[in-house]
């Protein structure tokens, strides 16, 4: 790639009507993350001088997205057209030197190989002022479409469907949107941009004709896919989960039913990893080799070790931390709390603002109180200690290292290393009572 600087424009003007959405419609997440952070994050791996973000309905949302990562904003007031809002991102270009980036908030899921590939053809020798990015979608309807010179990838003009005749429509390759320009003439080009077509807006597409030089690359179809309504959003989600599915299982882990599993944008999955149907991954996930995650189990900013087990059915909230060869099953809730090394909570328990160490076993029902309303109180639970079920740990407290619960104890002081708790009522039995009861309510019912 060229050592030329990088600026890289991103339009999020839009107002995203058809989402129907309070949420500005870059924002709207796929594996977990805004998609306009997923564009940035790709565009970022290409080390840009700068950033521009150019805005306009929603703004306080998408600035507040986008502030954490130093990215300049500029402001389309009007919506008048993809060049006009190009336009508004002179001022925060203002000195720059080198090639500008131009990408869509709302096509989140370009790659950077195809960015670089952009970037690359626009300082090969021929030198083109302009690069578009084309495709070729299955059907093409009312697509712009690209006009290129035969056998060449030189680019004549890009025409938009409503502009176009008929020859112009038949042709195949597509504009994406997507365009790599030299910032030296790129606003000289928007400054001779008229709006004199079908819609009275600035197309971008334009400069193309303007520039008298221009080339066109092509990436996949679903690489550009644009997102205007929950439905294609839902279909980029999709297409993101299939590439993301077929990695983990290249990359060693077995996944039983791959089109039951979602993962997040950050989920790390190691070698020899096995993961049963219907297994949500929320962001901030990480499974260590050789863990299994049985069916029907969410995790969500969790860390499992090697040799773990988790579920079926267990929810992992932020901040689980299970060790090596832990064991977390059925119906159990974790949540900031770290489970030791070969411990085990199989059953209906709640863990939560804990540590519990290794070796240790937490009956079935078993329930860290840690909130009373106002502040939360931390449970440690030694090595290999066994809390039997149906036991109720109040914290803060502690129990010691091979200490004894037992079940159906409410703990509310500290037990010491070694030490049996048994915190419940005493047992009583009154022998025939319970005879003596049903027939004293059978002779009551039959005197009414």
């Amino acid at each position: 790639m060229s050592s030329r600087n990088i600026a890289v424009v991103v339009l999020a003007a839009g107002k995203g009507t058809r989402m129907k959405s309070d949420l500005h419609k870059v924002l709207h997440p796929i594996a977990g993350r805004p998609m306009l952070l997923h564009l940035l994050a790709a565009a970022d791996t290409l080390s840009p001088e700068r950033t521009v973000v150019v805005t306009g309905a929603g703004r306080a949302q998408v600035e507040a997205a986008v502030a954490p990562r130093g990215a300049r904003i500029a402001v389309q007031a009007e919506q008048l057209g993809t060049g006009h809002a190009v336009m508004q991102a002179r001022e925060a270009l203002s000195g720059f030197e080198g090639d500008v980036l131009i990408l869509y908030g709302d096509v989140p899921l370009v790659r950077a190989e195809t960015m670089r590939a952009m970037i690359a053809r626009l300082n090969a020798a021929d030198a083109p002022a302009v690069v578009v990015l084309g495709f070729r979608p299955a059907e093409a309807g009312a697509y712009g479409r690209l006009i290129v010179a035969d056998g060449s990838d030189r680019l004549e003009k890009i025409v938009e469907f409503k502009d176009a005749d008929a020859r112009e429509r038949a042709v195949t390759l597509c504009n994406s949107g997507l365009m790599a320009a030299r910032g030296e003439s790129l606003f000289d080009l928007l400054a001779r941009l008229g709006n004199d077509n079908a819609s009275g807006e600035y197309y971008l597409t334009d400069v193309v004709e303007l520039s008298g030089a221009a080339a066109v690359i092509e990436a996949d179809a679903g690489e550009v896919a644009g997102v205007n309504s929950r439905g294609e959003l839902a279909a980029v989600e999709q297409a993101w989960q299939q590439v993301r599915r077929a990695r983990a299982m290249a990359d060693g882990a077995t996944l039983i039913a791959p089109e039951t599993v979602w993962f997040a944008h950050d989920t790390t999955i190691g070698r020899d990893v096995t993961i049963e149907p219907n297994v949500v991954f929320g962001p901030g996930v990480t499974v260590a080799d050789g863990a299994t995650i049985h069916a029907f189990s969410h995790l969500e900013g969790a860390t499992v070790g090697s040799g773990a087990t988790v579920g079926p059915y267990a929810r992992l909230r932020p901040g689980a931390d299970l060790s090596e060869n832990a064991r977390v099953g059925n119906f159990v809730e974790i949540k900031k709390a770290t489970i030791g090394v070969g411990a085990k909570v199989n059953h209906l328990t709640y863990i939560g603002d804990a540590e519990v160490g290794a070796g240790a076993n937490v009956g079935a029902g078993t329930i860290t109180c840690n909130y009373d309303g106002y502040f939360k109180y931390r449970t440690v639970i030694g090595a290999g200690a066994f809390i039997g079920s149906n036991s109720a740990l109040v914290a803060p407290v502690a129990i010691g290292a091979g200490a004894i619960v037992a079940a159906g104890s409410v703990v509310t002081r500290d037990v010491a290393a070694d030490s049996l708790a048994l915190a419940r009522g005493r047992q009583e039995e009154r022998g025939g009572w319970a005879k003596r009861f049903r027939d004293a309510m059978i002779a009551r019912k039959k005197g009414k």
